[in-house]
């Protein structure tokens, strides 16, 4: 059962989701993790049964109507209602491998034992993910605070037959769907709904999701950065060790390192050169990807403790006999370094731009606009004016979400992260960077080009040549925009040994 991911609270890693992902690996329950859900469910069952106080959104309502107590036979009513009046999810349907995402993060979530949930709950979890049935979740309505309410909400109404699923590519109804698959509706236990609805998945599946792209575009950015220099007839002098030794932060280390490999073999670089310095956007790319790498690493690092923690509430702790009531549901680590992944990537797609800029100004023996009969022609003149707009548009969605708090239920809830738009937004942002390297792999691609019969190192000539399939040789103007989509396909499409930077 190698195309098996057994759910576990064993560490989900990048690596490891990624596999899932792109594999379509089916999910299975450990064993263990049956008897941790098994265990804490018979131990919340128990305690309602002998405890006298109210439990915080298992015997009360929600938010600030906590001070309403439920009667016994109203439990199960009351989740159901929680989930029903809390599915207000809007905008556009977020993308099916962030709604997978979302199923994965949540049964791996809910397998560590601490939630109080069915079995048969988690199951059927398990069972729309491996027969790919996504439930519709929109884009909007999170605070972000407690728990991704909105849409963790839409993920879950199908469970009991209500709101509408993807399946085949048509939005159907879920009670269709459950009925065709011979699903019986979930009638959920106490405190099922708060569990499924209190957890930062919708945050942290966007999180996973931006990262693994964020994991590539780092890789790409040092690659056409280097088949720009080329182009430029730049300088290897700001990439050697001795710079970077003086001051050595990891990811200008790295990249300074990679510039080197990739040039390896290089006709191009040891040539003699005119100039004695280039532009910042060239010789800065060790400090300026470096930092970006950094910040990405240190973004992991936040997002993969949260995608291993649980995050619903109240918390039982079987061992310690005690139900807790607290804040793990708050998204703010997350809030926080969504927002600095932005800005992490907006920059790499700033600098990638200014690049792009030098190479069709006509500097350094090159035509302008990089084409020739340049006036009859306009050549790359117009790519660079959509890089410019989409880098302008990232700056503008860099503006932090995690600064701003607007208090609901009542005052109950008096500071949220906003991390819901975070996430949202850092996707945007990094398929804008991977537009930009797009337009700037296409102007460094001809640069190189129109130095011919001069060579590159074997790994840029070859990655070169592969573009070249993809994208050709632009010896007169023609429609462009055609050519920028087949080379952010072509980087889509693009794959690399290992998942983490």
């Amino acid at each position: 059962m190698s195309n098996t991911h057994f759910i576990s609270p064993e560490r989900l890693t990048f690596s490891k989701i990624e596999e899932i992902l792109e594999n379509g690996y089916k999910l299975e329950l450990s064993e263990e993790s049956k008897k941790l859900i098994l265990d804490c469910k018979a131990y919340l069952d128990d305690t309602i049964a002998k405890s006298e106080k109210p439990i915080y959104g298992i015997t009360t309502g929600f938010g600030s109507l906590c001070k309403i107590s439920i009667p016994e036979e109203d439990l199960s009513q009351l989740q159901s209602n929680l989930v029903m009046s809390h599915a207000c999810s809007l905008g556009n349907v977020i993308p099916e491998d962030v709604i997978r995402l979302m199923l994965l993060l949540k049964a791996h979530a809910l397998s560590m034992g601490k939630s109080g949930v069915q079995l048969e709950t988690v199951q059927r979890i398990i069972d729309m993910y491996n027969s790919d049935v996504l439930p519709v979740v929109r884009h909007l309505g999170s605070l972000g605070a407690s728990g991704d309410l909105a849409p963790l909400a839409n993920l879950f109404l199908p469970l009991f037959g209500e709101g509408e699923v993807i399946y085949e590519d048509e939005i159907r109804p879920s009670a269709e769907i459950l009925n065709m698959f011979g699903w019986e509706p979930i009638k959920l236990g106490a405190k099922e709904g708060l569990a499924l609805l209190n957890g930062t998945q919708f945050m942290s599946s966007h999180a996973v999701y931006a990262l693994l792209k964020a994991f590539k575009l780092v890789k790409y950015s040092d690659i056409i950065g280097a088949i720009s220099l080329e182009g430029y007839d730049g300088r290897i002098d700001p990439f050697l060790a001795p710079i970077h030794e003086a001051r050595p932060h990891n990811g200008q280390i790295e990249t300074a390192r990679n510039i080197r490999t990739l040039l390896e073999g290089s006709e191009f670089i040891v040539r003699e050169k005119k100039n004695v310095q280039d532009p910042y956007s060239f010789r800065c790319m060790p400090q300026v990807h470096g930092a970006s790498k950094d910040a990405i690493n240190y973004v992991a690092s936040v997002v993969e403790t949260e995608i291993n923690s649980v995050t619903d509430n109240p918390t039982i702790f079987i061992e310690e006999d005690m139900i807790l009531s607290g804040g793990n549901f708050h998204g703010q680590p997350l809030a926080l370094v969504l927002d600095f992944l932005c800005i992490a990537l907006a920059e790499l797609g700033s600098i990638s731009e200014r690049r792009t800029y030098r190479l069709i100004s006509g500097d350094r023996d090159l035509p302008e606009f990089l084409i020739s009969d340049s006036g009859l022609n306009s050549g790359f003149m117009i790519p660079q004016y959509a890089a410019a707009s989409i880098v302008s548009q990232n700056k503008q969605l860099c503006t932090p979400c995690s600064v701003d708090s607007i208090p609901s239920s009542n005052e109950q809830e008096d500071h949220v992260s906003m991390g819901g738009n975070a996430a949202t937004k850092s996707l945007l942002v990094a398929d804008n960077v991977e537009r930009i390297f797009a337009i700037e792999l296409m102007n460094a691609a001809q640069a190189v080009d129109l130095r011919r019969p001069g060579k590159s190192s074997p790994f840029l000539e070859s990655f070169l040549e592969e573009f070249r399939t993809a994208v050709s040789f632009n010896d007169k103007d023609r429609v462009m925009y055609k050519d920028i989509e087949a080379a952010i396909d072509f980087l889509a499409a693009g794959k690399f040994e290992g998942g983490e930077n």
